[in-house]
């Protein structure tokens, strides 16, 4: 089957948001030398990243028969503005000391205040910039969707989905804080995972791939039918992709995730993962687990023990089971959609990308 080369689109991805960037600190040249505290973290923190939202609305928008073109690139790269306020504005909330190997906005700024001698709270200075640069970047990615070249009806036929991921994505994350505090002890395993599952479905799963997939597909004028069936690729691909995102939380390797081992123990995360860990301890071992939870001092050797509990629950087998069903699930919703090969092609190829990857 063709595909799109979706290297080269990481690329392409890669120059229009470098020319976002420039278009935006073009913008700010009167709030210089302040606003460089701002374009540097912002910058620092766009500079990586797998570019999956990018390369989902830009298939989709391939999707519909339409041609490739540098404006359906630039479209694209407004998903990576988006992600970089979630970003800036979740390390604030989770109190966050690193970011893909390095130092997180507000942290940055917090270092920045010191070393000029600044009056006040050097972590409340840093945790405002980080705020301000978060809503920054969300102001960029409304240019970077207005003014990316294509007509504006194209640009109609998808703002609808546009704004409800914004809207929904927001929403979720407050569903997150709002669930870090419920007490989970008045719950049983089954409203444990419930309840995880409704979070990282408007959290992660449909703002990481459903809603850049269906802009793009309503952009590129996908009939109703397909779009359903992306829909629900969409949705299935993402919930696959969060839980492998939660692996990663406990298991991977700080080299290639950017985050200290164990960062998601440390934070007191309630995921799948979790809820299906407690459900399998024995009560002495599931007291240990849960008094370690949200633990900002966990030493590596803490981090291990729990890691050892968390394989010897069955959490992992369970969560690894439940990403090979989503990612069959994703590859039957494809299969029924009518689309174009290329961008059907590629498709199939970010299953893998999405759920098998190692950070």
């Amino acid at each position: 089957m063709p595909s799109i080369d979706l290297a080269d689109l990481r690329a392409r991805v890669d120059a229009a948001v470098e020319a976002q960037l420039a278009r935006g600190a073009a913008d700010l040249e009167p709030l210089q030398p302040e606003a460089g505290d701002l374009l540097e973290v912002i910058g620092r923190l766009m500079s990586g990243g797998k570019r999956l939202r990018p390369i989902f609305l830009y298939v989709g928008y391939r999707a519909g028969g339409r041609p490739d073109c540098a404006e359906a690139v630039a479209l694209a790269a407004s998903m990576e503005f988006i992600q970089g306020a979630a970003l800036l504005h979740d390390d604030v909330i989770d109190a966050s000391d690193t970011r893909r190997g390095f130092p997180t906005a507000h942290r940055t700024l917090e270092a920045r205040h010191q070393d000029r001698g600044w009056e006040g709270d050097s972590l409340r200075f840093g945790v405002a910039g980080a705020i301000l640069a978060g809503n920054l970047s969300l102001g960029w990615a409304d240019q970077a969707y207005d003014e990316c070249g294509l007509p504006g009806e194209t640009l109609d036929r998808a703002r609808g989905c546009f704004d409800l991921m914004r809207a929904q994505l927001m929403a979720g994350q407050y569903l997150d804080v709002v669930d870090s505090v419920r007490p989970w002890s008045r719950l049983d395993a089954a409203a444990r995972i419930a309840g995880a599952e409704r979070m990282m479905t408007y959290k992660s799963a449909k703002y990481s791939i459903q809603h850049p997939l269906l802009i793009g597909a309503d952009a590129g004028g996908v009939d109703a039918a397909s779009r359903d069936a992306l829909a629900r690729y969409g949705l299935d691909l993402g919930l696959g992709f969060q839980l492998r995102d939660d692996l990663l939380g406990v298991f991977g390797d700080p080299e290639v995730t950017g985050k200290p081992a164990g960062d998601d123990l440390r934070e007191g995360k309630r995921t799948i993962l979790l809820a299906h860990t407690l459900a399998g301890l024995a009560p002495t071992d599931r007291t240990d687990v849960e008094s370690a939870l949200g633990r900002t001092d966990l030493t590596e050797d803490d981090v291990e023990r729990l890691r050892t509990l968390i394989q010897s629950s069955g959490a992992v087998a369970a969560v690894e089971s439940r990403i090979a069903r989503h990612a069959a699930a994703a590859r039957a919703a494809l299969g029924e959609a009518h689309i174009d090969l290329a961008a059907a092609g590629a498709l199939e190829e970010l299953i893998d990308t999405s759920t098998a990857r190692t950070a």
